[in-house]
């Protein structure tokens, strides 16, 4: 053994397998250090991904619009990818079905040197149908805009309907087409302008969806506040000797009255009083009207009364009546599906009419025909006063109809009843 290990070849192997060793140990130790030293990392914020998926007829929701990337290794590859950005992220749901899944980030024209973490890690998304639908667009103005004893007379909104479109659960959510128009307080005048349509839930949510087209114009028409009163006819006098006035008619039945809120509150109708003390036979007088305190116009000037009478003593000598007067010719005409419009509801609160359902009721309009030949729907306002509501649950309120001067209406619904709650 002594002979063996004093053998110059044993020294010789021994020498280099312990330099095969030392070499190893010393490269391992090398690249240990090397990547300790050398490697580093950084984060990439708000990086935009793409999305590729059937954008025709589908839509797809839960893809962030960025994520942040963190990324490491070597720090020149770090630093040049971070100052470049010469790569891309996306998630591909090309090949998916509709439905809920999650998916991954992906990555393009990265460095496999690099290793590469996202925020978040996954995305859960939804692939749904796209569809397309019409709506009718409801035009609206906070009349706590308006001057005192001004209230909104018609909106008119052009086009009246717009084309949503956005996924299928999205579309079938929707409660409220709305566009709204805004001005500086104490309005007094008519005025015109655009606005832009907002689409929403029943929870008063603005939706993520497609509008076409996305603004409107709004037509406002703004008009001294006006109540429509019943017309009274009360006689005065005596009349002579001889004559019995049966009766006292006129076809205007009611007037419309400017003015005030307070005034015209206090005014449930409209007295006309006829003196009798000088008709002498069958005949129509004429009867200028007077203006009640308080009220700054009327919707008529004069009225005929037509006067009725017997004669009781034959030796008095009665004027012949007056040829009669040739009647214009008149005719009723409907409209139906006039939508009830809400105003002065507090924006604390959202409304929905119980009955007539979905708000509609009929018009039936009385007019000469050459009148009733020109009129149309949007000739006429239909509404509801909800000023005074600071409660939810049911209301009964009356509908007032805001219409052209010489025509007669009578409507299908008196009132409405509608259910309050809190937006």
């Amino acid at each position: 053994m002594d002979k063996f290990m004093d053998s110059p070849w044993f020294l010789r192997f021994t020498a280099l397998f312990l330099a095969i060793i030392l070499f190893f140990s010393v490269q391992a130790e090398e690249k240990s250090g090397s990547k300790a030293v050398g490697d580093t990392m950084d984060i990439i914020r708000d990086f935009p991904v793409q999305v590729y998926y059937d954008n025709e007829n589908l839509v797809v929701t839960g893809v962030p619009e960025t994520v942040n990337m963190t990324i490491e290794g070597p720090a020149n590859i770090v630093q040049t990818t971070k100052l470049l950005k010469d790569f891309t992220l996306r998630v591909d749901l090309s090949s998916l079905p509709m439905g809920k899944h999650t998916v991954k980030v992906q990555t393009e024209n990265i460095s496999d040197k690099l290793d590469v973490r996202f925020d978040p890690a996954t995305i859960d998304v939804v692939i749904e149908e796209k569809i397309t639908q019409s709506f009718r667009v409801d035009p609206e103005l906070n009349e706590r805009l308006l001057a005192e004893n001004f209230n909104v007379v018609k909106i008119d909104v052009d086009p009246e309907t717009i084309e949503v479109t956005g996924a299928k659960s999205v579309i079938e959510s929707i409660s409220f087409v709305k566009a709204s128009v805004t001005g500086d307080k104490e309005i007094d005048k008519s005025f015109e302008q655009q606005a832009r349509v907002r689409v929403l839930d029943k929870d008063l949510t603005k939706l993520n969806v497609t509008i076409v087209p996305e603004q409107v114009n709004v037509k406002v028409d703004i008009a001294e506040y006006s109540k429509e009163v019943p017309i009274v006819l009360k006689s005065r006098g005596e009349p002579i000797e001889g004559i019995t006035v049966n009766s006292i008619a006129t076809a205007d039945k009611t007037i419309r009255l400017f003015g005030s809120r307070k005034a015209l509150a206090q005014i449930k109708e409209f007295s006309v009083e006829v003196d009798v003390s000088e008709v002498k036979g069958q005949e129509t007088i004429a009867i200028d009207l007077k203006k009640p305190k308080d009220v700054s116009k009327m919707s008529l000037d004069k009225i005929k009364v037509k006067v009725d009478v017997t004669v009781t003593n034959p030796e008095l000598e009665v004027l012949a009546p007056e040829p009669p007067v040739e009647e214009e010719k008149v005719a009723t005409k409907e409209f139906k599906d006039i939508p009830v419009t809400v105003k002065g509801l507090d924006e604390k609160f959202i409304s929905s009419f119980q009955k007539p359902a979905a708000g509609l009721v009929v018009l039936t309009v009385t007019a000469d025909q050459d009148i009733l030949d020109t009129l149309k729907k949007s000739d006429f306002t239909v509404y509801v006063d909800a000023s005074e509501t600071e409660d939810e649950g049911e209301q009964s309120l009356q509908v007032f109809v805001d219409g052209p001067p010489d025509v007669q209406w009578i409507v299908s619904d008196k009132e409405v009843k509608m259910h309050i709650e809190l937006a």
